[in-house]
């Protein structure tokens, strides 16, 4: 489980800058306007869709003595830390049009890593609950690397006058440029990859397709997630122009974001152990539910309420262990369902829809936030009292709308430890020798 999660760590303290130091690092580096970064960050996501379900659709059809996913993950190292260092040293007078280069090419290798990935792990194993165990050790790693990325600013110091976005970008890359190699190679050496499960019957694009989207339970979770990931992308793409001039804590916001991780990190097997107990669409249920009722008082806090806002980040980090753990077991559990009626265990293709809808959600986080800002009259340092209104309201009433439409979808979720086990018992009849 550590070799297989192993790359997670290095991955997500290249995840968490893209979507939290990046803006603010190139708008104060290059002078580029908020609603421009926006226009270019959601251009780069616009990318991934396109590209996300190519690399799924291939990784379920490549065919070699190594494996399916692994030539996928080899390849995407090289690629990943190549674009990375174009991305975090840009030159002096880098505009619109290279920041949008380095996204792409950096989403590109992120995509060869990320979903061959997800498939493997849904892959490694069949069980309900099991799944939950594969996918903690996995985003456990992840939080600890957005912790140490969440870490970097409040710790390093910069003695040639670099702001300490720059400074923690950079730190990072270097970092990476051990660790991501390190545990590729891990996974890549000591991971197997079971055999995949072979189709049915010899069907086309055509029958794939009928096959996808008659997967009720795949359609609802996908809906339920996409609209939680609105929810959890808006606080990010906010949160330093928050923290820095409603709560007039900038100097702070490394610890906000330790603290709402590590309690991330604290709460995963107690969301476990209520899976098991109350099936794990109801114990996600019941952890955004707390969470929208954790993130109320936001919206009123104001300067010198840091110490609020850490205990509101304590409590609401306590709740994300279950959006860590709880989806992308259920996304592997509704795999089986097309996987049970004769599809191809195509886990590649599903996790990289599922990998779209993550993605167009944080597109659309700053897509909707940085317009209507600016359109508010709110400026970096110096917004107007509408503008900061506007940026607290965004920050805090818009997810937990979000929140609660994503808990009306998913509530009735079909697929339980039950139903889960007819399903793979339907699966097992067509293995390989069996």
């Amino acid at each position: 489980m550590i070799a297989y999660a192993a790359p997670a760590l290095p991955a997500a303290t290249l995840g968490l800058p893209l979507l939290v130091y990046l803006p603010a690092y190139y708008a104060g580096a290059t002078g580029l306007s908020l609603a421009t970064i926006g226009t270019v960050l959601l251009i780069a996501r616009l990318w991934d869709i396109g590209v996300d379900p190519a690399i799924g659709f291939l990784s379920d059809r490549t065919r070699t003595r190594w494996g399916r996913r692994k030539p996928w993950l080899a390849a995407a190292l090289p690629v990943v830390l190549a674009a990375s260092y174009a991305l975090f040293f840009p030159p002096e007078d880098a505009g619109a049009g290279y920041l949008l280069g380095g996204l792409l090419a950096v989403y590109l290798g992120w995509s060869m890593l990320q979903i061959p990935h997800l498939a493997w792990g849904a892959e490694l194993c069949a069980d309900y609950h099991g799944r939950n165990r594969v996918a903690a050790w996995r985003e456990s790693l992840t939080v600890i690397g957005v912790v140490l990325a969440s870490a970097l600013p409040s710790i390093l110091t910069s003695g040639d006058g670099r702001p300490p976005e720059e400074a923690a970008l950079q730190a990072l890359f270097w970092g990476n440029l051990v660790l991501l190699p390190l545990a590729g190679v891990a996974l890549l050496v000591l991971v197997p990859e079971p055999q995949a499960v072979p189709p049915a019957t010899r069907s086309g694009f055509r029958e794939g397709w009928a096959l996808l989207r008659a997967n009720a339970p795949f359609r609802r979770l996908l809906i339920a997630y996409s609209i939680n990931g609105v929810a959890n992308a808006l606080p990010p793409t906010l949160f330093l122009l928050f923290a820095q001039d409603v709560l007039g804590a900038g100097g702070q916001a490394g610890l906000f974001l330790v603290l709402y991780f590590v309690c991330g990190l604290a709460s995963v097997p107690f969301w476990t152990a209520q899976a098991k107990r109350w099936g794990k669409h109801r114990a996600w249920c019941g952890a955004m539910i707390l969470n929208c009722l954790f993130f109320l008082p936001v919206p009123l806090l104001g300067l010198g309420d840091g110490a609020w806002f850490a205990a509101i980040c304590v409590a609401t980090g306590l709740c994300y262990g279950a959006d860590l753990a709880l989806p992308v077991s259920m996304q592997a559990d509704a795999v089986d369902v097309d996987t049970a009626k004769g599809g191809a265990a195509r886990t590649g293709l599903y996790f990289a829809l599922w990998s779209v809808a993550t993605k167009a959600a944080l597109a659309i986080g700053p897509a909707l936030a940085f317009p209507v800002l600016e359109a508010a009259g709110y400026r970096r340092n110096s917004g107007t009292e509408d503008g900061l209104f506007v940026l607290a309201a965004l920050y805090g009433f818009v997810p937990i709308a979000f929140k609660a439409a994503a808990v009306a979808v998913v509530w009735n979720f079909p697929l339980d430890a039950a139903a889960h086990a007819r399903l793979r018992a339907a699966i097992d009849l067509r293995r390989p020798g069996i």
